[in-house]
């Protein structure tokens, strides 16, 4: 059975070889251990997301499952669980970069959005400055508007 928990520094490891083997950026991870949230099953970390906070706003970062556990509705779980974390730290709006999964953020309410619309905060992160490319596509979704889970389509 997988449980999506807060992550702890001895999983920062696995969250790091999880995003290599993703192909999604590493750089500033480390620092965000204490919001970081893994799926775990059994002792295997199989999936993560992971918020930069940034006073009202965060950056949603580092959402990747395992190869063989995606298609089973985990990523959208732990999207879900990143954005109750978010609004649990009172976080009103949350933006993301993706080159690759628009079409997944959006079934989570996440609309498109240009780079020079979000928070100047937000901006100055790792992932804005040096780790996303200027080809990724840049989202937001207001917390005050989160869909209910029952309309939250399947991915």
């Amino acid at each position: 059975m997988t449980a999506i928990v807060p992550a702890t520094p001895a999983d920062l490891a696995a969250v790091l070889a999880l995003l290599e083997r993703s192909r999604l950026p590493v750089a500033g991870v480390a620092a965000q251990v204490s919001s970081i949230l893994v799926a775990r099953d059994g002792a295997q970390v199989v999936g993560s997301a992971a918020l930069e906070m940034y006073g009202t706003s965060a950056l949603l970062r580092s959402v990747a499952v395992d190869a063989d556990r995606r298609g089973q509705g985990l990523g959208r779980e732990l999207g879900t669980a990143a954005l109750a974390l978010a609004a649990s730290r009172g976080v009103h709006t949350v933006y993301l970069l993706t080159e690759t999964a628009p079409d997944f953020f959006a079934r989570l309410g996440f609309s498109r959005l240009s780079r020079e619309a979000v928070s100047a905060e937000v901006r100055q992160s790792i992932e804005f400055r040096e780790a996303c490319p200027a080809s990724a596509v840049c989202m937001v979704l207001s917390l005050r508007q989160l869909p209910s889970p029952a309309s939250v389509k399947p991915a």
